[in-house]
Formats: structure tokens, C-alpha cells, sequence
């Protein structure tokens, strides 16, 4: 198991050296360009990282509907198992025939 955790901690640092690399090679300036005439110059790597935290942060959004319910229905299911587990409240003695 140690293998697997130094093989993932080097694959981290490969993926962050190689995001590093392209950062560093991607500093030329951008013209990032909205409604009305407003522009914005900024680094490619900026703009390259902020579209991809739109993208995660728009793919959470996405999710959090799928959360919820499935939240909701674990309750209701230890609800449910809750009730099941409690012992049944004893009930009356059969009525005595025949006398």
C-alpha cells in the first residue's frame, strides 16, 4: 500500500509541475471582451484558470439537486430502519374460550 500512496503523490507532483510549465508559457496578454464595449486584458493562465473554476463551480451547481434528494431519502431510510428495530409494543393475551 505504501507503493500506491508514493505513485500518487509522484503522479501529483508530475500534474502539478506540468500545469506549473504551462502557466509559466502562457503569460502572453488576452483581450477578454463582454457586452457594451467593456474589455479585459489579462494573462492567458488567468483566464485559462478562471474558466475552469466557472466550469467546476457550475458542475457543483449541477449536483446539488442530486444531493439533496439522496440526503432526504438516506433519512427517510434510517427513519424507516429506526422504526423497524424498535421492539413491538406487547400485545394482549388472547381471550380465554370455554368458560
Amino acid at each position: 500500500m505504501k507503493l500506491l500512496r508514493y505513485f500518487a503523490w509522484l503522479l501529483r507532483v508530475l500534474l502539478f509541475l506540468a500545469l506549473f510549465v504551462l502557466a509559466v508559457k502562457n503569460t502572453d496578454p488576452v483581450t477578454v471582451r463582454f457586452y457594451f464595449e467593456q474589455a479585459w486584458r489579462l494573462p492567458l493562465v488567468f483566464v485559462m484558470a478562471g474558466f475552469f473554476g466557472l466550469g467546476v463551480l457550475l458542475a457543483l451547481l449541477a449536483c446539488v439537486s442530486k444531493w439533496v434528494s439522496l440526503r432526504r431519502e438516506i433519512a427517510a431510510l434510517k427513519r424507516e430502519l429506526e422504526a423497524r428495530s424498535r421492539p413491538a409494543p406487547p400485545s394482549a393475551p388472547p381471550p380465554v374460550s370455554g368458560i
